[in-house]
């Protein structure tokens, strides 16, 4: 069971602006990134569901953040189907993530009250979701689409909510187009956590880019 209600979750993704994402098969180097992001203000995060057993990986990393990190909202993305959905949630997934909008996804989330944030190419994947009870939308591969995108929807439709993935780094430039287009929240994986900083296991680097991230789009949204 999810430890954190449905309406934290989004308030938390919208207050802070982004949502970290990555995904490795090292319970403890997960857990060495989960607290460096922590360390530099993210209080939610998303494990991606890529690998081999990934879901005890998640399973140790949300029982980890529980006790070491209370304030850590854990959630999955990558998930494709409502069986995966559900054993996520009972692992206790704050919110779901998909690349592609599933009807039977959100009806299984819908049923726990967790957000499921879908992937969504066109306006009417997106009114669909919206009428499936997604608050907030994932565009994915945010970079084939772009800000211009987003600010031509949010034109006609003010209160659609967008999370784009895929394309964002955390830069001045490549943020204020994003935030100035009106996105509610960015999601940011290799660019934020570089294949650099594992290599290294520059853990300080880390906190250090999540806290100069988090700053600068709190600046943009002022």
């Amino acid at each position: 069971m999810s430890r954190f209600n449905k309406l934290s979750v989004l308030q938390v993704a919208a207050d802070q602006g982004m949502v970290p994402l990555f995904y490795n098969a090292d319970i403890e180097l997960g857990k060495d990134i989960l607290a460096a992001c922590y360390a530099g203000g993210s209080r939610i995060l998303e494990f991606t569901n890529r690998g081999d057993f990934a879901h005890e990986v998640f399973g140790a990393l949300n029982k980890f953040a529980a006790t070491e990190l209370p304030e850590m909202i854990l959630g999955v993305g990558s998930v494709t189907d409502p069986g995966t959905a559900s054993l996520y949630m009972q692992l206790g997934s704050n919110f779901i993530v998909s690349a592609s909008l599933r009807e039977d996804v959100a009806k299984v989330c819908n049923r726990r009250k967790v957000p499921y944030m879908p992937g969504c190419g066109t306006l009417s994947e997106i009114g669909q979701a919206e009428e499936l009870g997604c608050d907030i939308v994932k565009l994915f591969p945010g970079s084939t689409y772009g800000p211009g995108f987003i600010k031509a929807i949010r034109g006609p439709q003010p209160w659609t909510t967008i999370m784009p993935t895929g394309g964002v780094s955390p830069t001045e430039e490549n943020l204020k187009g994003w935030f100035d287009a009106g996105v509610t929240c960015v999601g940011m994986g290799s660019k934020l956590i570089s294949k650099e900083i594992l290599a290294n296991r520059d853990f300080a680097a880390l906190t250090q880019k999540t806290k100069d991230a988090l700053a600068l789009i709190q600046t943009l949204k002022s």
